[in-house]
């Protein structure tokens, strides 16, 4: 589990195939102010949630599974490359961004960066399946970034709005008009889906009607919605 919000920027070493499957990410990294890696920690790499399986002085290597390869935009990457870190939330730690949990749904093509005064706007095309999940006001980590939808103009595109800092302090600052970037939608939206719809989605009802809403102390509002 993570925050969203990036503790430094590493460089991609290389990113070669492995025996059996998959591939190996060697990432350049600063020291950890806060204690070393250990081998079989999870770290959050443009925002995909990877395990150590090894350490350097310069940084560690960990492996990437196929899948991941197939749904990220890792692949794409070059050696050189900007890689945003997070280490794994530990529990008395403060969630500054929101949940996250390095698991990627797809990518998001950049349409756009507009300046916006000091600031800067991204704008995004993702496919319907996450589309879906992203709402105004709500929540999305793009390559590991915590950031807020600040737009919804259409379907299938929303825009975030980025401060200096987060430009000059993330990988995002390298990202330029056509690039894929990770995207993770807000895992809540993906279990109230569930709750609400999962049963009627295998031709069962999901328990939520406006009966079950009014025994629970909700009633008709004014304009023939449901409040408390």
């Amino acid at each position: 589990m993570f925050t969203g919000l990036v503790q430094q920027v590493g460089r991609l070493g290389s990113l070669s195939r492995a025996a059996g499957g998959g591939a190996i990410a060697s990432v350049s990294c600063a020291p950890w102010a806060d204690g070393p890696l250990v081998p079989g920690e999870s770290v959050a790499v443009q925002g995909c949630c990877l395990t150590v399986s090894a350490v350097r002085p310069d940084g560690f290597d960990a492996d990437v599974l196929d899948e991941t390869l197939a749904v990220t935009a890792l692949r794409r990457l070059a050696p050189g490359a900007a890689l945003n870190l997070e280490r794994a939330l530990r529990p008395a730690d403060r969630l500054g961004g929101h949940i996250v949990q390095g698991h990627v749904d797809g990518t998001a093509e950049l349409l756009a960066v507009e300046r916006v005064g000091r600031d800067f706007r991204f704008r995004l095309r993702c496919a319907p399946s996450e589309a879906r999940y992203v709402v105004y006001k709500g929540s999305v980590a793009l390559d590991g970034t915590s950031l807020t939808v600040s737009a919804v103009p259409e379907p299938c595109v929303f825009e975030v709005n980025l401060i200096p800092t987060t430009l000059r302090e993330t990988s995002l600052g390298e990202r330029r008009r056509g690039d894929a970037l990770n995207l993770e939608t807000d895992v809540l939206g993906r279990y109230v889906e569930s709750l609400l719809g999962g049963a009627a989605a295998r031709g069962g009802a999901s328990g939520v009607t406006v009966a079950f809403l009014r025994q629970a102390g909700f009633g008709p509002d004014r304009e023939g919605g449901i409040s408390r």
